[in-house]
């Protein structure tokens, strides 16, 4: 199956490119940050055998639209995201997000009224100090990343992928992942969106999160170094009922390091097997 976003959904904040696999009960999947949906390009053929799978490019991301002055904060992202749950007709889907699609997907459940029939976080940005490192670096520093060389700017964003994989990744797959930041273009996207990543966008439902009102699933990688264990540990205590998966020799990019195991928890039932 072709896993490319090749369809286009107009928003204020830009053109979303999204696609769809399969039929049967829908599932929308989020990518986050430095992904795009080529990161579920294994998970969501799989996915579509049972069910009607929704994949999209965040604002700002992979082949969506990217332009100077653009918003491509999470609250954009959020509206983004509803409004595309709107155009597709789904009113009560299986969602399943990945680091700041977690964040996106937590703030439409608790803040936009968007109604999910259950909800599983891998690796997701949602509770406590996440805003550190080189999101603060290049949120205090934005105008001097923005004026780095191209060659200088590509060595960091390989090397800010690579971090984000316990097992590496095969030459061509790190070649696709850092495509849509190459060049100047890319440059300027790159550090645009890390630019707009705010803490305050998660404390701002983090006190909500006891009350979600569905079956809610955690999946964590033991080797997160974007998100260490004890991310996931604390979003699953601030979560009543809440499952914790872990996922061994996993780092943050768990799409890539153990696809299989992931799926395998994805396709679970809930309440099965809990951790």
């Amino acid at each position: 199956m072709n896993v490319r976003p090749t369809r286009t959904f107009e928003t204020p904040d830009g053109a979303v490119r999204w696609g769809v696999l399969g039929e049967g009960d829908p599932v929308v999947l989020l990518h986050g940050t430095p992904f795009s949906s080529f990161i579920w390009r294994e998970i969501a053929p799989a996915l579509a055998r049972d069910h009607r799978v929704h994949f999209f490019d965040l604002l700002g991301y992979g082949r969506s639209e990217r332009r100077d002055g653009q918003d491509v904060g999470l609250e954009a992202q959020t509206r983004a995201f509803t409004g595309l749950l709107d155009h597709w007709g789904l009113e009560r889907p299986r969602v399943i997000a990945h680091d700041i699609g977690g964040a996106v997907a937590l703030r439409a459940l608790l803040l936009e009224g968007a109604r999910y029939a259950d909800l599983t976080l891998v690796d997701a940005v949602a509770c406590g100090d996440w805003g550190t490192g080189l999101f603060r670096l290049v949120r205090e520093n934005a105008r001097v990343f923005e004026q780095l060389p191209v060659y200088a700017h590509e060595a960091l964003a390989e090397s800010h992928l690579r971090y984000a994989s316990h097992s590496g990744y095969r030459p061509d797959v790190l070649a696709a992942h850092l495509d849509p930041w190459r060049g100047e273009a890319g440059r300027a996207a790159y550090y645009r969106q890390y630019g707009q990543l705010e803490q305050a966008a998660t404390d701002e439902f983090q006190h909500l999160l006891g009350a979600i009102p569905v079956p809610t699933r955690i999946i964590w990688g033991r080797e997160d170094r974007f998100l260490p264990p004890p991310f996931g540990e604390q979003l699953h205590a601030l979560i009543p009922g809440s499952e914790l998966h872990w996922v061994e020799d996993a780092g943050h990019a768990i799409q890539e390091d153990a696809p299989a195991q992931l799926l395998a928890l994805l396709t679970r039932e809930f309440g099965a097997g809990r951790e």
